[in-house]
C-alpha cells in the first residue's frame, strides 16, 4: 500500500512542481520581457494587479502542495524498493525549498514594497519605484525558475528510478 501511496505522492509533487516551474518560466520568458517594454505606469500597475491576483487557492495549492507532497513522497520512499529514488526526491525537495526561500525572502518583499508605493497615478518618482523593483525581481525570478526546474528534473528522475525498482 505504501508503494501506491508513495507513487501517487511523488507523481503529485512532480506535477505541482512542474506547474510552479512553468509559472516562473512564463514570467522569465514572456511576462517580464513584455512588461519591460511598457511605460512605468503600466508596468507598476500590471505588477501590482498580478501580485494581488496570484494570491488565490489554486496558486496556494501548487505553491505549498509541491513541498508537502515532496516531503510525503520522501517519507514513503525511505525503505524497501522505493529507497533508490529517495536521494532524487530529497534533492527535488531541497531545490524546491530553495525556490520558496527565494520567493518568500526576496520576491514577496519586493512585491509588498511595490504595493506599498500606492496607486500608480499617485506615485511620485514612478520611474525610481519601478527601477528599485524590476531588475532585482527579474534576477531572483530567474534564480527560482532554475531552482524549481532543477527540482522538477530530480523528481521526474525519481519517478523513473522508483519505476525501475518496481515501485512508482
Amino acid at each position: 500500500m505504501n508503494g501506491t501511496i508513495g507513487g501517487v505522492a511523488l507523481l503529485a509533487a512532480t506535477v505541482l512542481t512542474g506547474l510552479m516551474a512553468g509559472i516562473y518560466f512564463a514570467f522569465s520568458v514572456a511576462v517580464m520581457p513584455g512588461l519591460g517594454q511598457s511605460d512605468d505606469r503600466t508596468f507598476v500597475e500590471a505588477m501590482q494587479r498580478i501580485n494581488v491576483a496570484i494570491q488565490n487557492g489554486w496558486f496556494g495549492l501548487a505553491f505549498g502542495g509541491a513541498l508537502v507532497l515532496g516531503l510525503v513522497a520522501a517519507f514513503l520512499h525511505r525503505h524497501g524498493e522505493g529507497r533508490p529514488a529517495l536521494a532524487w526526491i530529497i534533492a527535488g525537495v531541497v531545490l524546491y525549498a530553495v525556490s520558496l526561500l527565494i520567493t518568500m525572502g526576496l520576491n514577496v518583499p519586493l512585491n509588498n514594497r511595490l504595493a506599498g508605493a500606492g496607486a500608480p497615478g499617485r506615485i511620485h518618482g514612478l520611474a525610481a519605484v519601478r527601477a528599485r523593483f524590476e531588475s532585482t525581481w527579474v534576477h531572483w525570478n530567474v534564480a527560482r525558475t532554475l531552482a524549481t526546474t532543477a527540482s522538477l528534473a530530480c523528481l521526474a528522475w525519481a519517478i523513473r528510478v522508483a519505476g525501475s525498482a518496481g515501485r512508482a
